[in-house]
């Protein structure tokens, strides 16, 4: 009986024992895959695949997935798939969840991960994810948090990206990087194109886990190269996920600032070389540059710069200012070759443009607007410059006031200082179907002072200047635009001396050439100078042209073909007193704004010979009145002439000219 009850137990006790071992010979984690998978796939929205997978059991088990692949979503090939990992391990910590329910992986390691990162040109990307939970389950308010994960490690990841509204096709190296005491860090390196140049970047960051820990502020070294433009940005980030917190040392350097325009979507001109350093910052979707001080050219710039990317387009506010400015740098935004030949850091590109554009025959920048880059971004601008550099230079100083929303642009005002007076321009710019622009411009000049003004010829004069002009038209490019334009100008001065006004308008060899043409002696004293200008369709017609000088009267005709650029005018000098002197034969100006020439007028010598018509001679109408009173005050002696003209018309006097037309 005994042997028999002994072998009873022994077949009770092997049986079980037997079908352990035999399971544990012919078990297989892999069972499992299809269950893994189904729940990946549910989670992410993505077909998920797994060659294999191990598990090591124990207080903290090891999860090994092999052959790991997350596929596109629908539209996009299978092959490649948007990731796939040689291999993936994780450890499982199983005892804090029968203690708490919690799931702890105290470290996850990928091994040779690739992703692929596609932006097509119809919008569809690839690298959208929909985290719905699964199907059948519903997020339940109070539920436990996720998973709490450790340290993560990733050994020669591979990041490759193609978006083709950014013209970028570059590749990652992904590497964490283990430290003494602390979560492995981030360690990265791009190199291909963006935005249609080269591109090489190195970042050095913080553990990637931490990018969600709020309290810990993560940090991030990064130099990066586009084309000729560097970038190194180094500080912390403290929310970088909601894009809060940052502190952030920047350095921008390159040779023009608008390649800039596809790394940051903010409009900017063409420059010369600029450097630019600051500190930044973001919250709720608004980077800030602030602090910021740097050089474009031989200008120094300062200020502070926000961009805001929650609307359709990019919002930019800029309040920039410059203790002393070349106006040469800032010549991108009219259209032309900004810097001059002697700036330095040059690209031999820039230099050959500023030498094309010497050796051009036209003045008025012919170049396109770039309609594209003015609806890039709304951009609120505030510029102030102290000082205008340039020997002989005669504005003092410039502010600037702009908007630009939707593409249309709005100057309120731009503004020169000159002495005591001020130059201001506003008017508005507006975008048209055929991709030109359509400008309204007002231009004031009040009280000038013409020792400052003159001041380029070394002239001490006294007096001041005033005027007005009005602008409309359209086209693609500034030379359009006035070759089409419609309007009016008038100036007026009262002051100074003849020598330094021709001089000063016109350049000092050009200058004393017409001097002696008209037969003036330098330094003549101005009484009064009087230029009255209709726009029509580019054509600039003199209505009144009139300088009244200590002893002669200089009237003319004529005007100017702003399209072609064409200079016809004709001027003449009258005594004001009878004079047995012979006085020069009448002139015309010709040629082009670029290079004006000198003709005698032979065809009117007779006509004039030995003239002296005095005051009658020719005066405007009392309709340029206020324009007068504007620019150069009460009581001058340009109001004095002109109501004097005004007697001797009402008494019978002749007088030649006509004033408006």
């Amino acid at each position: 009986m005994a042997g028999r009850h002994g072998k009873r137990w022994l077949i009770w006790l092997g049986a079980p024992l037997l079908a352990l071992a035999l399971l544990a010979a012919f078990w297989s984690w892999d069972w499992f895959i299809p269950l893994a998978e189904a729940r990946a796939s549910a989670a992410l929205g993505r077909p998920v695949h797994i060659e294999h997978l191990h598990v090591k059991l124990g207080r903290v088990s090891t999860v090994t997935a092999e052959g790991l692949r997350v596929g596109n979503p629908p539209g996009f090939p299978d092959d490649p798939p948007f990731a796939e990992v040689g291999r993936a391990t994780a450890q499982v910590d199983v005892g804090a969840f029968l203690r708490s329910r919690e799931v702890v992986i105290p470290s996850v390691e990928l091994d040779r991960p690739v992703v692929n990162v596609i932006g097509r040109d119809d919008g569809s990307r690839n690298y959208e994810f929909d985290f719905a939970p699964p199907e059948g389950e519903a997020a339940e308010p109070g539920k436990a948090p996720g998973p709490r994960v450790g340290a993560l490690r990733i050994k020669e990841g591979k990041a490759r990206v193609a978006i083709a509204w950014l013209r970028a096709d570059f590749e990652v190296d992904v590497n964490t990087q283990d430290r003494d005491g602390q979560e492995p860090a981030l360690v990265a390196e791009a190199r291909g194109t963006y935005a249609g140049q080269r591109i090489e970047a190195q970042m050095t960051g913080g553990a990637i886990l931490n990018l969600r820990d709020e309290k810990e502020p993560w940090p991030v070294d990064l130099r990066l190269r586009n084309g000729e433009t560097t970038l190194a940005l180094k500080g912390t980030l403290r929310e970088p996920l909601k894009l809060r917190g940052a502190d952030l040392r920047v350095e921008f350097a390159g040779k023009d600032m608008a390649d800039l325009v596809p790394l940051s979507g903010v409009p900017f001109p063409k420059t010369p070389p600029f450097r630019l350093e600051g500190k930044a910052d973001y919250a709720d979707g608004r980077v800030r540059l602030f602090d910021a001080e740097g050089k474009v050219g031989r200008s120094d710039i300062g200020g502070s710069l926000t961009v805001s990317t929650a609307g359709n387009r990019p919002d930019v506010t800029a309040d920039l200012r410059s203790r002393s400015v070349d106006l040469a740098d800032l010549e991108g935004l009219i259209g032309r070759q900004p810097g001059r030949t002697d700036t330095p850091g040059q690209t031999p590109q820039q230099r050959a443009a500023q030498a094309r554009e010497a050796a051009s025959p036209r003045l008025i920048p012919t170049t396109p607007v770039n309609m594209p880059r003015l609806t890039a971004a709304n951009v609120h601008l505030r510029y102030r410059a102290d000082r205008i550099q340039g020997q002989g230079m005669p504005f003092d100083s410039l502010s600037a006031e702009a908007d630009i929303v939707d593409g249309a642009v709005s100057l309120h005002p731009v503004s020169f200082g000159i002495g005591r007076g001020r130059l201001t321009a506003t008017g508005t710019l507006t975008p048209q179907e055929d991709g030109g622009l359509r400008v309204k411009i007002e231009v004031e000049l009040r009280r000038a002072d013409l020792s400052r003004l003159l001041g380029a010829a070394g002239a001490g004069a006294a007096g001041t200047l005033g005027g007005v002009a009005r602008l409309e038209g359209s086209g693609k490019s500034l030379s359009e635009i006035l070759g089409r334009g419609n309007g009016e100008a008038t100036a007026v001065t009262v002051g100074g001396n003849v020598s330094s006004l021709l001089v000063d308008l016109s350049g000092l060899e050009f200058g004393n050439a017409l001097l002696s043409a008209l037969g003036i002696p330098a330094r003549e004293g101005i009484e009064c100078f009087i230029a009255d200008f209709a726009l029509q369709r580019g054509a600039l017609r003199g209505r009144t042209l009139l300088l009244d000088t200590d002893a002669n009267v200089v009237t003319g005709s004529g005007g100017l073909d702003l399209g072609r650029e064409q200079i016809d005018l004709r001027l003449r000098t009258d005594a004001k007193r009878p004079t047995i002197v012979s006085f020069p034969t009448p002139i015309r100006i010709g040629g082009t704004l670029k290079s004006p020439a000198i003709h005698p007028e032979l065809g009117e010598a007779a006509a004039r010979a030995g003239a002296a018509v005095g005051l009658g001679l020719l005066f405007p109408p009392l309709a340029l009145l206020p324009t007068i009173q504007l620019g150069v005050g009460e009581n001058s002696q340009c109001e004095a002439l002109q109501a004097a003209g005004e007697r001797r018309r009402r008494q019978g006097a002749p007088a030649e000219g006509g004033g408006r037309r």
